[in-house]
């Protein structure tokens, strides 16, 4: 009896110790997959990770400190960090510098500059808010902003195509026009817009102006009404691209109907489809605008066709700031050493 649970123990040590080291290589092998070893070849099929990439703000957006998002989780761009702290100006990949907070070219840094490190001039401003364009020329890489032919685009959201063909579900819609706003000024074209368009049908105004937002909610508040203006502070008529989350979010996320001031029609349709929206620019006067919002009040298979687009899309609003910061480091992945200079961000943004 003791010989034969002497031989058991035995069994038991040696499969403790056979265990121990088939984990041991299963180790080893998780690491070659992740680390490069002197004169150990990678797994066929495997690459290298790439090599990871520092991104500097120079400035945190209208000088508001925020906690910085993980662009892995996020985005899943692998080797990003994104920092404030100026002590990474000699080493950074790139130095982000966000037009708002720029006044003039004195507060740019100063000295020696590697000769690898992209600055990135970065604005999301109409050009009617984005003053003082000149005095740089030379000095930025690259831009960033939501018009199409900047170096990287990033647009205030999208439509995002469905992985298969969804049917087209509203909310409950009660009411008929709602505008959201927070920057009242009686200058503006779209306030003039709206106190003429106001004398033929009924908006419902929220915001600092106006009612409080239901559960301080845009989206939920929206969600009620058939039409929604999605009305720009600023309007470029020419092709500039300047939409904003009051298309994207407001209106189409909302699944209300966007009434679109902004710019032309053709540079809307360059986003969304022809038949999602309606542009005032679609209609000789406020008063005839009012008359087909009645219209379509009225007629709701005709109204319903202004969603077609969610049986194959769905509306995305870019995250603010953590998609800007982490766009950069993707940029740079795909640019690799190709040299480039803005020559003068004046005419190009302004044009």
């Amino acid at each position: 009896m003791p010989v034969l649970r002497r031989r058991r123990g035995w069994r038991w040590k040696l499969r403790l110790r056979l265990l121990a080291a088939a984990i041991s290589c299963l180790m080893l092998a998780l690491y070659a997959l992740t680390v490069d070893l002197p004169g150990v070849p990678r797994p066929w099929g495997l690459s290298p990770p790439p090599p990871p990439l520092t991104v500097l703000l120079w400035w945190e957006p209208f000088g508001k400190r925020r906690r910085m998002g993980d662009c892995q989780q996020l985005f899943n761009i692998s080797g990003c960090t994104v920092t404030a702290n100026r002590t990474a100006r000699a080493s950074a990949d790139a130095i982000l510098f966000h037009h708002r907070d720029l006044g003039d070219a004195s507060l740019l840094p100063r000295g020696s500059r590697p000769p690898a490190q992209r600055w990135v001039w970065m604005n999301f401003e109409s050009p009617s808010h984005s003053h003082w364009l000149g005095g740089v020329e030379g000095v930025f890489n690259w831009t960033m902003s939501y018009q199409t032919d900047s170096d990287i685009f990033l647009p205030y959201g999208r439509l995002q195509p469905r992985t298969r063909t969804a049917p087209v579900r509203l909310p409950r819609k009660r009411r008929l026009l709602a505008w959201v706003i927070s920057n009242w000024n009686d200058e503006h074209e779209r306030v003039q817009y709206f106190r003429a368009l106001s004398r033929y049908v009924h908006v419902d105004v929220y915001g600092r102006y106006g009612l409080p937002l239901r559960e301080d909610s845009v989206v939920r508040t929206v969600s009620e009404y058939k039409f929604y203006l999605a009305f720009e502070n600023s309007q470029h008529k020419d092709i500039h691209d300047y939409i904003t989350e009051k298309l994207w979010r407001n209106a189409l996320q909302a699944s209300a109907v966007p009434v679109v001031l902004g710019p032309s029609r053709a540079n809307y349709e360059r986003f969304i489809p022809a038949n999602s929206f309606i542009h005032v620019d679609d209609f000789s006067s406020p008063r005839k605008l009012a008359a087909y919002l009645r219209f379509l009040d009225r007629n709701g298979p005709l109204y319903r066709k202004y969603f077609a687009w969610k049986k194959r899309y769905t509306s995305y609003v870019t995250r603010f700031w953590d998609e800007q910061y982490c766009s950069v480091c993707r940029a740079l992945r795909a640019a690799g050493d190709q040299p480039r200079t803005v020559a003068d961000l004046g005419p190009w943004y302004d044009s």
